[in-house]
């Protein structure tokens, strides 16, 4: 058995189900550790998972992160305000929390305290089966998870004010691993703005492995900005499930900035009539980083919308590997479906991997899917140039502004500050060619 595969188990074996959880989710948890054991890890031959080899990661180990608390300088979180979730290597972390004074409506806590405070039914999300034989990391949180977020929106919810959670990588010794299982919940006509930032306190090699289910109900809209920012050691596998009834709305943006692997599949079920998702992201893989994104949008029925605007950055040594597929079901006619995604190669060692998927089974659609791969245009660089704008400085500019488009998905003023702030200081951060 691979050497990461013994580490769930180990994990498993050292912390077995506790009784408060119930005997249904008990079950679940053995079931799928146990399914996960037994497939293993998704290989070459698997097409999901073509570009992104798991040979380093599985020969590592890793132990669990301890429970007590990792010192993080406060100043990592001074321009994320309150009210906010706060999770120390996969702990939460109630000192570096403000939740104090949520907005009215929104209901907001830890797994761990629902896990010992309420009713297991309130839980039942846990016991979520993942029947694929590549499915690999949601079975092992499935078995393993014992913290994360549950995050709920009721019809009082305006969604002006945002809530944060947070993810924080700390230095430790050794190698550890942790599981967080998410859950966000909008009633009827609620409306929520949730931003999440996975950052890094120090180097570190560790491994987080997330799993989130997101579900809107008829007439609730969700706008949700994800800034990942880890170190260039941590490895972050993470899944993201949506399901929307309808003329419930996904607003969406993903800054993929950082890790040295990251992989994050993002999957939405558009199951109600005009039920719309937007989902905008930047994908910045420079150095030796390894940045693999899969999204699948499933339009089950007539009149649903998709909005998929994603850019790509290689540089250095670095790939972005991306796959946006598009599944129009037969009878989900009236559907608007649009993808586009562009890229820049900033370096010759770089590489970038797109596969844009459009399969259609409905006659009365229209749908568009683009990828393009290049570098930046030499005559917008002389444009500049000639008017005196520094070599850097013209590459920087032409760079930003291929990025931003995808900023415009996010309708709050703050978080779209936030997130060109921390998009404009990583890309800061490439090297001159």
């Amino acid at each position: 058995m691979p050497p990461l595969l013994d580490s769930f188990r180990a994990e498993f074996d050292a912390a077995p189900p506790a009784d408060l959880e119930g005997a249904h989710l008990r079950d679940a948890r053995r079931y799928a550790l146990a399914a996960a054991l037994r497939d293993g890890l998704p290989g070459p031959r698997s097409e999901a998972w073509k570009y992104t080899s798991l040979r380093a990661l599985e020969r590592r180990s890793f132990v669990p992160a301890p429970q007590e608390r990792v010192a993080v300088d406060p100043a990592l979180l001074a321009e994320i305000p309150a009210p906010r979730l706060v999770f120390v290597n996969g702990h939460f972390d109630a000192g570096l929390s403000r939740i104090q004074r949520l907005p009215r409506g929104v209901h907001l806590i830890a797994l761990s305290q629902a896990l010992h405070d309420c009713d297991p039914r309130e839980c039942a999300f846990m016991a979520r089966r993942f029947d694929g034989t590549e499915e690999l990391f949601p079975r092992v949180n499935s078995a393993l998870a014992v913290d994360g977020v549950m995050l709920r929106a009721t019809e009082e919810s305006d969604g002006a004010e945002p809530v944060h959670v947070v993810f924080v990588g700390a230095p430790a010794d050794g190698d550890r691993a942790w599981n967080l299982r998410h859950m966000v919940e909008l009633r009827e006509q609620a409306r929520l703005t949730l931003c999440e930032h996975i950052l890094t306190a120090g180097e570190h090699a560790h491994l987080a492995n997330t799993v989130m289910q997101v579900k809107l109900a008829a007439g609730s809209r969700l706008d949700h900005v994800r800034i990942q920012d880890e170190g260039a050691g941590a490895s972050l596998i993470q899944r993201t499930e949506a399901a929307l009834a309808g003329d419930a709305v996904l607003r969406r943006l993903d800054l993929e900035l950082g890790a040295g692997l990251g992989r994050h599949e993002f999957n939405v079920a558009l199951r109600g009539a005009d039920a719309a998702v937007h989902a905008n992201g930047v994908q910045l893989a420079a150095g030796r980083r390894h940045n693999d994104t899969r999204l699948a949008v499933d339009h089950a029925v007539p009149d649903t919308r998709c909005e998929l605007t994603w850019r790509g950055i290689g540089a250095e040594r670095g790939r972005a590997v991306f796959h946006g597929g598009i599944l129009i079901r037969a009878g989900a006619d009236r559907t608007d479906a649009n993808l586009s995604n562009k890229n820049l190669l900033l370096s010759e060692g770089a590489e970038v991997d797109s596969q844009p998927v459009l399969e259609i089974h409905a006659d009365e659609v229209k749908a568009a899917h683009g990828t393009t791969v290049g570098q930046l245009d030499p005559q917008a660089l002389f444009y500049l140039r000639a008017r005196g704008v520094p070599a850097a400085q013209a590459r920087a500019i032409l760079t930003a502004a291929f990025c931003r488009e995808t900023l415009a998905v996010i309708a709050n003023e703050a978080l779209r500050e936030l997130a060109t702030a921390r998009l404009d200081a990583a890309l800061e951060r490439l090297p001159a060619p």
